[in-house]
């Protein structure tokens, strides 16, 4: 964490513990760090050992003498300015110093949800993202992301938490609930993605988070496309453009744009794709991928640009510079990106068909597989199945055509 960061979950803690906000700051942490504060006041001294989970004196602070010594810090009895029950809390410390539990003076006990919590959620989050990346998205990623969503929701609901981390866990809920409607987009499931679209929304608007309500609108777009809607299509695209994100960070902005493209692209408007392609390039040169961003924008890189451009130009019948960009997508891309790695190999034989190369188109849709062999659902058979279609249509009586037939069948 940085100064800053730290500081920032020292406020929150403080704010759990007292209903008021911490004023803890950067300049407050090097403080701490130089020594130059060596017992810091109550309130924070607690907001520490809470998101530390360990005693002051094993992070390495001294009390002053008088103060419980060997290693136990004293957990003191806070005294609120606010007596409403609501705001009070009892805190039970063992012999070490640690906050056994927060339990509140009505007598129900109810869990106490904090930053620890939220990052490990975003863990959990991360690995659904992860598992898309290397498996694509089917019934599997569905159901986990579901699960992940009535989880956060349990902590939201029975949960005692500031209202920053009800925020974050509104921005988990709907990432998650967004995944959950992508894997239905990918395998054709279309009205159960519509349900969980409308619940990622509302749970995006609740969160604030303007990075979970550009990638909920991104997933909307792609399920208006999967629809035939291309007019919603292209709200949904502009809608990312109006979140806090896409004007803060050209990373963001440049995948707004290139959204935009493929939904540009889908209606032949060709003024469109080549202003959005180009705002999408020229966006992605003013971002710093050092930039901290969720996991869930690791794809985002100078070759999905590229992927993105390949598809929107073989869409507007540029086949030639398609397939240019498509070659520089799977060039750049990672090791690990093996859903994103078969459906632009499955693009590329498109497009290499249609520019009559029959024999080099079947060969590059012969590659569109997983390493362990698994094509998977959803997404890449469907854009086999097109291509097979298409390779039928143009050439019927072709020997590679009687060839990749056979091998359909058999695979």
């Amino acid at each position: 964490m940085s100064h800053a960061e730290l500081a920032e979950q020292i406020n929150d803690a403080v704010e759990g513990l007292t209903g008021r906000r911490g004023n803890a700051s950067d300049r407050t942490i090097r403080r701490y760090l130089s020594g130059e504060t060596r017992w810091p006041q109550a309130r924070q001294r607690v907001a520490l050992e809470v998101v530390f989970e360990t005693s002051a004196t094993e992070l390495g602070f001294t009390p002053p003498v008088g103060t419980a010594q060997g290693g136990a810090a004293l957990v003191p009895r806070m005294q609120y300015p606010n007596e409403e029950s609501v705001r009070r809390r009892a805190f039970i410390t063992a012999t070490t110093g640690t906050v056994l539990s927060t339990t509140a003076l009505t007598g129900a006990a109810r869990l106490a949800v904090g930053t620890a919590d939220v990052q490990r959620l975003r863990g959990e989050l991360a690995a659904l993202w992860l598992m898309d990346d290397r498996e694509g998205g089917g019934p599997t990623l569905e159901n986990h992301a579901l699960a992940l969503s009535r989880k956060v929701m349990s902590f939201q609901q029975n949960g005692s938490a500031t209202q920053r981390v009800r925020g974050r866990l509104y921005g988990l809920a709907a990432a998650s609930t967004a995944t959950a409607m992508w894997a239905a987009v990918v395998t054709r499931h279309l009205a159960r993605a519509q349900q969980y679209m409308e619940s990622a929304v509302v749970l995006a608007g609740l969160s604030g988070d303007g990075q979970v309500q550009h990638e909920v609108w991104r997933y909307v777009t792609a399920l208006a496309r999967q629809r035939g809607h291309w007019s919603d299509a292209v709200s949904a695209a502009e809608a990312t453009m109006g979140t806090s994100v896409h004007r803060s960070d050209p990373l963001y902005a440049s995948l707004g744009h290139a959204r935009l493209a493929l939904c540009a692209a889908d209606r032949r408007d060709h003024a469109r794709v080549r202003r959005a392609l180009g705002r999408a390039a020229s966006a992605f040169e003013r971002a710093d991928l050092s930039w901290p961003r969720p996991a869930s924008m690791a794809f985002c890189t100078r070759a999905e640009l590229d992927g993105v451009t390949g598809i929107a130009l073989l869409g507007l019948g540029d086949l030639a510079p398609a397939e240019c960009h498509l070659h520089r997508c799977l060039a750049g891309l990672r090791p690990e990106q093996h859903r994103n790695r078969a459906l632009y190999n499955g693009y590329l034989a498109l497009a290499q068909l249609r520019q009559g190369d029959l024999s080099q188109a079947c060969a590059t849709a012969a590659k569109v597989n997983c390493p362990s062999g698994v094509i998977g659902t959803g997404a890449v058979p469907h854009l086999l199945r097109r291509f097979t279609i298409a390779l039928n249509v143009k050439a019927p009586g072709a020997q590679v055509t009687r060839d990749w037939n056979e091998r359909a069948r058999s695979s």
